[in-house]
């Protein structure tokens, strides 16, 4: 897909289909000790980092989403394929999602499919995610020319200078208000689940 409307769009969206997610054949079937686990991590999503300092996956991060329930507990200090999947989970939520909040979204998941019986594995429901993501990226990208295209038909009667700013704001702005509704909504898909939960535990 080609975009027409700025040399700055064009590149950001076209980097938007070179954006790759760790694929579950690619995660060892060996479990992990910690350290190999941040390095695997660190190695398979290096792209995601917006500063070339930032870290993917602490220990100290990793531990703390074990205390906090995010995360089942190791095996004899070593990581399986499963906790690996749920760890890309976490790394994905935590940058929107208070850790109560991936807690109330991932405890019933593992739960229900980590290390169980059910025929239904964490794996397959990755893939199934995966799938559901990459089909996405297209009508996001025709979502973000139409905010752009909204921006740039504000503010025209400013000089072309003050217009080029002003547009960026608005383009940032809109952007940044449907990051807000989307957010908003899945706190209160949360905050609603919880309430119904709750209920039945009351009966």
């Amino acid at each position: 897909m080609k975009i027409h409307s700025g040399n700055m769009l064009d590149s950001i969206l076209e980097g938007l289909f070179d954006i790759d997610y760790i694929h579950h054949e690619d995660i060892p079937n060996i479990d992990l000790y910690m350290d190999q686990v941040t390095t695997f991590m660190e190695a398979q999503l290096s792209s995601t980092r917006r500063y070339a300092e930032d870290k993917i996956l602490t220990k100290t991060m990793i531990n703390n989403y074990a205390k906090n329930n995010l995360l089942p507990p190791p095996t004899k200090k070593k990581y399986s394929k499963e906790h690996m999947l749920v760890l890309i989970f976490i790394y994905y939520f935590k940058s929107i999602l208070s850790i109560k909040d991936i807690e109330s979204l991932l405890k019933p998941i593992t739960e229900k499919y980590f290390h169980t019986d059910n025929p239904l594995s964490l794996t397959d429901i990755y893939d199934e995610i995966c799938k559901m993501e990459a089909i996405q990226v297209e009508p996001f990208c025709e979502e973000v020319k139409q905010i752009y295209d909204m921006a740039d038909k504000m503010f025209t009667d400013v000089p072309e200078d003050e217009h080029e700013d002003l547009k960026f704001f608005s383009f940032i702005c809109g952007l940044s208000f449907d990051v807000y509704l989307k957010k908003f909504l899945i706190e209160k898909m949360i905050d609603e689940k919880i309430r119904k939960d709750e209920q039945k535990k009351e009966k």
